[in-house]
């Protein structure tokens, strides 16, 4: 949804004597082999872009509510309305994406976000527009959100270059972190001097870029057996519950997503707008993310760690520091520093995470174990984005932030308790196939761990 994990052993393509004056050219080897690929670097720009989009709108949508009159329980009710149906539909989309193909499906869905984001601009021009309407878009957004997320990781092993499947997974992370950087000050600058309905309308063009990338791939026709799509879903779920470690990890960003995430999303907003200057501050806050994670992401490049889940479980204690500063009160300069370490810790996780689901999970498979550990993930988050503003009422932002933070911190060590998370290991085919890994294997949850609720396009928003 990054900076590097120490956690594990590392294996690089580049060695250690030449490291330090080979990075950058390592970096750029890695990313120009990628890139030559037609399919690859085509879907790269125009996903890239509509990432950009959703980077700038995510800030526009929090600040459109609260400027409209909104309060924090109406921002929490909105942001329940995009995930809501995520949790409904993912696992459809995960069904047809196997059955059908990715690309259909992921087109279908841009068009649709491209029409509801147009709607919503035109309604920000036209004057404020009401709470509901806010939520009924939003219900939109995360309906098209929920068939194109389950297909993204599965449609990477389709046009990935043959051994760089980490790699590929490495600069789509790079691009949402660059695009976490661009977009919310992008966004900041444009909400100040002009107002949200900009930034929204821009979005939805980002979404027409996408459409026309996709559109483009040369990709070979799916043909899905002759089968009940009641008996596809089935299989989806035997495959996930027999994946010891992706059901563990799925149960613990649920309760994250429920605890750290959800407030820190709802609740950062409202404490920008309170102490820390507003939607510039926020931004500010966004960007340094993104710069962590646009570090770690380029250091990551050609790396092979032994035990891949280690890491990325490691990696995600980064995400409870912001969220712990922002409960103490911390300046901005504070939190986005705190903001910096969960980027460098996000990277890390989403790669190698998504890496080791694609790697042994068969690939008429993966779009349904996505779909299943997304929809755990998300599940509990969308209730937390419905409660969150009323509790933090009662009890304060301050209180409800630091038990996040304290969850955020702690449920990582349980995981890798967990002997099956120790066990998955690196295998080194191009495109991943089942294979054991201490009794046990599977992917690591769908855009690397299940995430964040904004991640999800990029990754958890």
């Amino acid at each position: 949804m990054v900076g590097v994990m120490r956690g594990g052993h590392w294996y690089s393509a580049i060695s250690r004597s030449k490291f330090r004056g080979g990075r950058r050219s390592g970096f750029i080897a890695h990313s120009t082999a990628v890139l030559r690929e037609r399919n690859f670097r085509r879907f790269y720009a125009g996903y890239a872009t509509s990432l950009l989009g959703t980077s700038m709108s995510s800030v526009a949508l929090a600040f459109a509510v609260l400027d409209g009159g909104g309060t924090a329980a109406d921002l929490g009710y909105v942001f329940a309305a995009g995930v809501v149906p995520q949790v409904i539909f993912m696992l459809g989309g995960g069904v047809i994406a196997d059955r059908i193909g990715r690309r259909p499906v992921m087109l279908a869905a841009d068009a649709v976000r491209f029409g509801v984001q147009a709607t919503l601009a035109a309604a920000l021009f036209a004057g404020p527009p009401p709470v509901w309407l806010f939520i009924v878009l939003e219900a939109l957004l995360g309906t098209g959100e929920a068939f194109f997320t389950p297909s993204l990781s599965a449609l990477t092993t389709d046009i990935a270059p043959p051994g760089r499947l980490s790699d590929a997974n490495a600069l789509l992370g790079l691009a949402q972190s660059v695009t976490r950087i661009a977009g919310p000050a992008i966004a900041g600058v444009l909400v100040a001097v002009t107002m949200p309905g900009v930034v929204i309308a821009l979005d939805a063009a980002s979404y027409g870029v996408s459409v026309l990338a996709l559109g483009s791939l040369r990709l070979s026709a799916r043909k899905a057996p002759p089968r009940s799509p009641l008996r596809d879903l089935a299989d989806g779920w035997s495959q996930f519950r027999s994946l010891t470690w992706l059901w563990v990890t799925t149960v613990q960003f649920a309760l994250f997503n429920l605890i750290t995430w959800a407030p820190y999303l709802l609740l950062g907003p409202v404490l920008a707008k309170d102490y820390l200057g507003g939607a510039r501050s926020w931004g500010f806050i966004l960007a340094a993310n993104a710069a962590g994670a646009i570090l770690g992401g380029a250091l990551i490049m050609g790396r092979r760690p032994r035990r891949p889940l280690v890491v990325a479980v490691l990696g995600s204690l980064g995400y409870p520091v912001p969220c712990l500063l922002l409960a103490l009160h911390a300046p901005a300069l504070g939190v986005a520093a705190g903001a910096l370490a969960a980027g460098i810790g996000s990277a890390v996780s989403g790669t190698f995470s998504t890496t080791v689901m694609q790697q042994q999970v068969p690939p008429e498979m993966l779009a349904r174990a996505n779909a299943f550990a997304l929809t755990g993930s998300f599940a509990l988050g969308s209730a937390g984005f419905a409660i969150i503003g009323p509790i933090a009422t009662v009890v304060g932002a301050g209180t409800v932030l630091g038990v996040g933070a304290a969850w955020g911190i702690l449920s990582p060590a349980v995981v890798l308790a967990v002997p099956a998370v120790r066990a998955v290991t690196w295998r080194p085919a191009a495109h991943g196939r089942p294979g054991p890994a201490g009794g046990r294997t599977g992917p690591g949850p769908a855009s690397g761990l299940p995430g964040p609720p904004e991640a999800s396009r990029d990754p958890a928003a």
